[in-house]
């Protein structure tokens, strides 16, 4: 009970943590902030049980956790390999490098006998990726129920330029509540051929919002030509 009580704090101090990154729209959300939490916790719970059953006084120059520790460190290589930076920005594959390393975690507990810690670690781990977002989401702020979308914009040179970015915001739009808003997290404009400028942002969206809406309503906004929408 001691051990589960353990890995249960772990997963609600980094779902503390990861709360707080998503409501700042950061990249370390939710889900990698529980997971790396539990694992840590998992490899610490390892490592000190571990002596007391391989070391000891019986077992004076052994550390059965050397090698366990390289484990970890080669893993973690491996994950980052599944991390990727997009040219606006935008950082994916958290999550799964998180599992990847998390992973090695369950094996080095499985290998040292400790069944009942990787089995309630690994229930953890599921319910931290598949369950408690969904359920932070359901009772949470709004602002935890957002998505992200890569949008790129060519648009005729014109004089309005801040105007034509508060109507891709939404700001003060008739029907559009403050929840319903668009939110610019990344923006960068770029001068192109024949006066023409391009818009390439990252817009923090609803869930409710499907990416085709997102596109037709900045198809309809004055002075677009092309738009270009990517779901992140």
């Amino acid at each position: 009970m001691e051990i589960v009580l353990k890995l249960g704090i772990a997963l609600f101090f980094g779902m503390l943590i990861g709360i707080d990154r998503q409501i700042k729209q950061k990249q370390l959300g939710l889900r990698p902030s529980m997971i790396i939490c539990i694992a840590s916790c998992l490899l610490t719970i390892v490592s000190i049980e571990a002596f007391g059953k391989f070391g000891g006084a019986d077992h004076p120059n052994m550390d059965p956790m050397r090698l366990a520790a390289q484990i970890v460190s080669g893993v973690g290589f491996i994950g980052a390999g599944v991390i990727l930076r997009r040219s606006n920005e935008v950082i994916s594959g958290l999550t799964s490098a998180a599992l990847i390393w998390s992973a090695s975690a369950l094996g080095i507990a499985i290998g040292a006998g400790f069944y009942a810690e990787a089995a309630c670690g690994v229930i953890l781990m599921i319910a931290a990726v598949n369950v408690v977002p969904y359920l932070i989401k359901s009772i949470g702020p709004a602002r935890l129920n957002r998505y992200d979308v890569a949008v790129k914009i060519v648009v005729e040179s014109n004089l309005r330029m801040t105007e034509l970015i508060k109507m891709l915001e939404r700001k003060g739009q008739f029907g559009h509540t403050k929840k319903d808003e668009f939110k610019i997290r990344h923006l960068k404009l770029k001068d192109l051929d024949n006066e023409r400028q391009l818009i390439d942002l990252v817009l923090s969206v609803p869930e409710s919002q499907y990416t085709t809406e997102i596109y037709y309503y900045i198809k309809k906004v004055d002075h677009v030509l092309k738009v270009d929408v990517e779901n992140l």
